[in-house]
């Protein structure tokens, strides 16, 4: 197996049109997309892990107002911010989640601080909040998080709800963009490793927890596949997206483009649009997506990076 590595990375899926975007927009997106494979690139190309490749590259994208996922996350519908975040090892199948967590500045950290030094898999809301400070991750105010234009949204999906229009009922955004961001990596040892962090769904309630701090929803590695999604999480949940595809290509070896696209499309019969990235052991990569575009990149050793944002590119 040749001795070099890969990342791939996305910051969401929707409805993202040229005419939608600003060139400020296009052009911002697209420098957090590069500096998100840049610190990834960099633990990868010294001979790091992929688990702390998919970390860093997370992290770029968390602390980015752009994106749904740490600074920038969508409100729920009392106004606050809950962060959800994923990441696996496919070396050891070792995984660490958080749900519902307020006040850490990068959720992707504190995954993985309770998959290295919890005993557990998956700590949720306060109790999660409490297991950060005591780890001594950095903290964050709600003014960290919160963007005005976040803010707008949630008024607009508020508008919504009173007028009584089909959005009031599941909370999606009312952009119809999935802003999750992640990561998939193969090091030079051959390893993989997927992480996945959102700020869920505008105007969510209850305590809603999406896919992408679902190992096997939204996130999942194993010694052959790795795998990230955003996009409807109640459907990617039903359909246990990420497991799925890395199940059929190492039960029936089927390129991992191709087993993509096939649980997309059977996603989107259910009625679930969004995206997903994905790699294989042997560096083969995937881009798949039902939605007009996805915010997305991919470095290569000896290559340079390259990032898209539209179906187009």
């Amino acid at each position: 197996m040749a001795e070099d590595w890969t990342l791939v990375i996305h910051g969401g899926a929707g409805v993202i049109e040229r005419e939608r975007m600003t060139p400020e927009r296009d052009g911002a997106v697209r420098r957090a997309l590069h500096e998100a494979l840049a610190a990834g690139s960099a633990i990868l190309e010294r001979g790091g892990t992929s688990l702390d490749a998919v970390a860093a590259a997370v992290r770029v994208l968390e602390d980015d107002p752009n994106f749904n996922a740490g600074r920038g996350a969508v409100f729920t519908a009392e106004g606050a911010n809950e962060l959800d975040a994923a990441i696996m090892d496919g070396r050891t199948r070792a995984a660490g989640a958080v749900a519902g967590v307020t006040a850490t500045r990068n959720p992707i950290s504190l995954a993985r601080a309770v998959m290295d030094r919890s005993g557990h898999v998956m700590l949720i809301g306060d109790g999660a909040d409490a297991f950060s400070r005591s780890q001594g991750l950095e903290q964050a105010g709600p003014e960290w998080f919160a963007t005005p234009e976040r803010r707008e949204q949630l008024e607009r999906w508020r508008a919504a709800q009173q007028a009584g229009l089909p959005q009031s009922g599941l909370a999606f955004d009312p952009d119809h963009k999935f802003g999750t961001v992640g990561a998939v990596a193969r090091d030079r040892a051959g390893n993989l490793a997927a992480a996945t962090s959102t700020g869920g769904v505008t105007g969510k309630r209850w305590g809603r927890v999406g896919d992408a701090p679902l190992i096997g929803a939204g996130t999942y590695a194993d010694a052959t596949c790795a795998v990230s999604a955003t996009g409807a999480g109640e459907f990617y949940i039903r359909m246990n997206v990420a497991h799925e595809i890395c199940a059929r290509v190492r039960l029936s070896g089927e390129p991992v483009q191709q087993a993509a696209d096939a649980v997309q499309a059977e996603t989107l019969q259910l009625g679930g649009s969004g995206g997903v990235i994905g790699l294989t052991a042997d560096g083969e990569a995937a881009f798949s997506f039902n939605t007009p575009g996805m915010y997305r990149g991919v470095a290569r050793q000896g290559d340079a990076a390259m990032v898209a944002v539209y179906g187009d590119e």
